[in-house]
């Protein structure tokens, strides 16, 4: 028994080892290379998310009021630079940490720019002056020179422009105007002679030195009529200074933009909290505008929903490979049981057998789980933590020795029996199992999903729990049917079904039919999560577009409608009618109720039916608001509950409408009841509660203010959003060209967005890749370590099943026979395993959705665990898969054995 026969024993049972070594090589690397390839999704994620915000969002604004300077200050523009490294000093050390690019202007207001040049038919021209940092190294000349003088009184202040302003405005270096401030009256109050003397051109257009507001490479349109064209122009510090000692009043801007590559997820917490300090912490007299914790915020939410599913994923891999491990000591053990046996009979004791067992793990085990890790190492990322991996190669060391202890005091008899008179400590077991799942998930559905960023113990135990919870109850319960079958088996012709049946319902399998389930109970509970995460997307896409195109804008001309309906592709066209923020009235002279502002929608409900039916949308619209309606009634209504609740507690808007609520839509007073309530309702966006929907009434033609709509939906194959960004914004120019609307702003351009898009939007970015990741890994994990289990379940009674084959076969037993009695006996255990791992992991998503905060993955979007149909018939390939290696493992094993062998009498496995 001493230590130095251990490398022999190892050499003999190569097979065994091998096995476990194997297991815990792959158990080392799962510990090791998962959150290292979690951290490296979760980095590239959150770089594609901050890249993908838009400019103004990523970018730390600080700004002053317009002062007026006084005349006899000097390096005005020189001295506020100085504040750009200032600032940025003073910003917590996260945030300081994320800045990329920095500049800094200096800028006059807007004046009108007169000249020979610049005629009255050409409109009205003002122009604003600009110093920055950075400009001249991030442009090219095209004509004359920068600019550098304008220090002195009499000095024209020297300016550039962008080729892109030259062009239109028809002017060209060496150009001088005159720039005047106006009073209300349209007079000249200060006047100064500004000389174009360059023209550049962007060496990158997108480059971040280019998006300050207003932008200096595009004339701005005016905002209503009878406004004057804006434009920016470059000038130097000096020519800052001029002008404002003359005068202008100057505005000073200090801008920092956010570097996608130096935010990492560690910082997340860090980083917005600085952030919220940068407001507490501004200098005095500055203005910051910042919008960038609210991506991060999403980013974060989003991330610890993430991790929490691959926490849950990794527990039930991690607790398979754990089961399979002690399966493959067991099986090692009982085939040297005699060895063991007979090591006791001789006076060995419980540490020399320990000692046997451990000095054979030590040469092995702690070696593959040390491979396992250095593999792990090797892949990019971070977060290994070798702990985890020492605790694992030292439980794997332990399980060997102790099964070996255990083989050791069994006793002979048959093994194949699972009575009902179970052992006392079993069934203690059992019901302290359940008892221990039961509770964990209540406590859990009770407490929530924490945001720590730390990984749950409750929340990955819990699931493993419930899936060894399920397998002994099916383990209990799956033998009585069977006897039933046999003894009707038994009174029918033939003993294959009868023997089959008898020895299935017999079987002892608790230990590989647990491993099993928890092993499809982790593949199917990805399954089911992915399908419920693709459908609340969908969902959520078709929520924001019930159709495959919607336009916004603010009112367009109503022949638009037939304008969209000819393009190509289109196939049905909704006209819509979005008003936000309406308080409804209780009466039509205008009485408000004490109702908040609510958001009303109008529509032509059966053509929107229409679009969203053609779109492939499933909608409901019911049968009353399909009705057509002169305003002159209460219209019909489809009202939010929330909003619902207070118009009951108005007494306003009952169903019958004796008392109608009132709404001013577009100047028309419209009665309204209510013909039903809803959570949600498409086009009304989730965050949304307050809302009425409305069908589209039809106003006499004396009307004073005819109903236009403010959008459009539209079905079709392959529309061009171009096309229709072309037509809407012709529609809505109409409008304003028919004399409705005279004066003011200009509109705002219509904007047209895809389903696709938002699909696309939804599903592509953010921790996207890490959830990929973790349900490919759990599928793919758990199907093929629960076809090992069960290699391990046929194997646990081959050997009975061998002396049963055999004394048949010489009693006369066909060889087809033998493949259908083989056939009968695996496929309860199949079946049972892998049904109810798969009914396992569709209840776990049910029973977790309140806790795993799966609606950051779809825009808020409510997750609906559903086992789709496509999913069912994934189960059942994997049930015929399962139960094909089985009867292949089972029969290779068959023809490894002689039937002299297997015909010793005593050996049981």
């Amino acid at each position: 028994m001493s230590p130095s026969g251990a490398p022999r024993r190892v050499r003999a049972y190569g097979g065994h080892f091998l096995l476990l070594a194997v297991l815990t090589l792959v158990t080392a690397l799962l510990i090791t290379a998962v959150p290292r390839i979690a951290d490296r999704l979760t980095g590239q994620g959150l770089r594609e998310h901050v890249a993908a915000q838009p400019v103004a969002r990523r970018d730390l604004t600080y700004t002053t009021e317009q002062v007026i300077v006084p005349r006899t200050a000097s390096r005005v523009a020189a001295t506020r630079a100085a504040e750009l490294a200032s600032i940025e000093a003073r910003m917590p050390a996260a945030v300081r940490g994320t800045i990329g690019e920095r500049w800094y202007a200096a800028q006059t207001a807007f004046s009108r720019l007169t000249g020979p040049t610049l005629s009255t038919d050409k409109g009205l021209n003002d122009l604003s002056l600009r110093a920055m940092t950075g400009l001249p190294e991030a442009a090219t000349l095209v004509e004359g020179r920068w600019p550098a003088g304008g220090s002195d009184a009499g000095d024209a202040i020297e300016v550039a422009l962008a080729d892109t302003v030259a062009g239109p405005l028809g002017i060209r270096a060496g150009s001088t105007f005159a720039l005047s401030v106006l009073d209300q009256d349209g007079n000249p109050l200060r006047r100064r002679t500004v000389a174009l003397v360059g023209v550049f051109r962007p060496t990158d257009p997108h480059a971040g030195i280019w998006d300050a507001l207003p932008s200096m490479l595009r004339v701005a349109a005016p905002t209503g009529d009878g406004q004057p064209f804006l434009s920016v122009g470059y000038t130097s510090e000096a020519g800052v200074d001029a002008a404002a000692t003359s005068g202008w009043p100057v505005s000073f801007a200090w801008r920092y933009r956010v570097a996608a590559d130096r935010v990492t997820p560690g910082q997340l917490s860090t980083l917005v909290d600085g952030l919220a300090e940068l407001e507490r912490t501004r200098p005095a007299g500055l203005t910051l505008t910042q919008g960038f914790d609210i991506p991060l915020r999403q980013f974060a939410e989003s991330l610890a929903a993430a991790r929490t599913l691959l926490a849950v994923i990794a527990a039930g891999l991690l607790a398979t490979l754990a089961g399979l491990i002690l399966l493959a000591a067991r099986l090692a053990a009982r085939r040297r049981q005699g060895e063991y046996a007979l090591l006791r009979a001789r006076g060995g004791a419980t540490a020399a057998v320990l000692g046997r067992g451990l000095a054979e793990s030590l040469l092995v085990l702690p070696l593959a789980a040390g491979v396992g890790w250095l593999l792990g190492g090797l892949l990019p990322g971070e977060g290994t933590d070798l702990r985890w991996v020492l605790l694992a190669a030292l439980l794997a060391t332990l399980v060997p020795p102790l099964t070996a202890l255990t083989a050791g005091r069994g006793g002979g008899g048959r093994t194949d029996l699972v009575g009902a008179r179970s052992p006392a400590v079993r069934l203690t077991l059992e019901v302290t199992v359940l008892a221990v799942a039961a509770v964990g998930a209540f406590l859990l559905r009770r407490r929530g999903l924490t945001l720590d960023g730390s990984v749950d113990p409750l929340l990955v135990s819990v699931p493993v729990l419930l899936a060894v919870a399920a397998a002994l109850v099916a383990l209990r319960a799956y033998p009585w049917p069977l006897r039933l079958l046999s003894r009707a088996a038994a009174r029918a012709r033939g003993s294959v079904a009868f023997l089959g049946t008898a020895r299935a319902g017999r079987a002892a399998t608790t230990g590989p039919l647990v491993v099993v389930v928890l092993a499809v109970a982790t593949a199917a509970f990805c399954g089911v999560v992915a399908a419920g995460i693709e459908n609340g997307r969908d969902r959520a896409a078709a929520r924001a577009v019930p159709g495959d195109v919607r336009v916004d804008g603010e009112r367009f001309a109503p022949d638009t409608t037939d304008a969209l309906a000819a393009l190509p592709g289109v196939r049905a066209v909704a006209p819509l009618l979005v008003e936000p923020g309406q308080r409804p009235y209780v009466d039509q002279a205008g009485r408000f109720g004490g109702i908040g502002e609510t958001r009303v929608v109008l529509v032509d409900l059966a053509r929107f039916a229409e679009v969203a039916g053609r779109a492939g949308v499933p909608v409901t619209v019911p049968d009353p608001m399909r009705a057509t309606t002169d305003g002159s009634t209460p219209l019909p209504a489809l009202v939010s509950s929330a909003l619902a609740d207070e118009f009951a507690d108005a007494g306003l808007a009952d169903a019958a409408g004796r008392r109608p609520a009132w709404l001013d839509v577009q100047g028309n007073r419209l009665p309204l009841r209510t013909a039903a309530t809803v959570d949600e309702f498409p086009l009304v966006d989730g965050d949304v509660t307050r809302f009425v929907v409305l069908p589209w009434p039809v106003l006499p033609a004396d009307a004073p203010h005819p109903l236009v709509p403010t959008g459009f939906l539209l079905s079709g194959d392959r529309v061009d959003p171009a096309a229709v960004t072309r037509v809407a914004g012709e529609g809505q120019q109409r409008y304003q060209r028919a004399g409705t609307v005279t004066g003011g702003e200009r509109p705002r351009q219509p904007t047209v967005t895809t389903r696709s898009a938002v699909r696309a939007e939804l599903g592509g970015s953010g921790v996207n890749g890490l959830l990929v990741f973790g349900f490919t890994i759990g599928a793919v994990g758990g199907g093929v370590l629960g076809l090992l289990a069960l290699a391990f379940a046929v194997l646990a009674g081959a050997r009975g099943r061998g002396q049963v084959l055999s004394r048949l076969r010489t009693m006369g037993l066909s060889r087809r026979q033998w493949r259908g009695l083989l056939l009968v006996e695996l496929t309860p255990l199949v079946l049972v395993s892998v049904l109810t791992g798969a009914v396992v992991g569709a209840l776990l998503p049910v029973l977790l959705t309140p806790v795993l905060g799966l609606p950051a993955f779809t825009g808020g979007m409510a997750v609906r665990a559903r086992f789709e149909p496509g999913l069912v018939a994934g189960v059942l390939g994997l049930a015929v898969l399962a139960l094909g290696f089985a009867v292949a493992v089972e029969a290779l094993n068959n023809r490894r054995m002689r039937l002299g062998e297997v015909l010793r009498l005593g050996e049981e496995s």
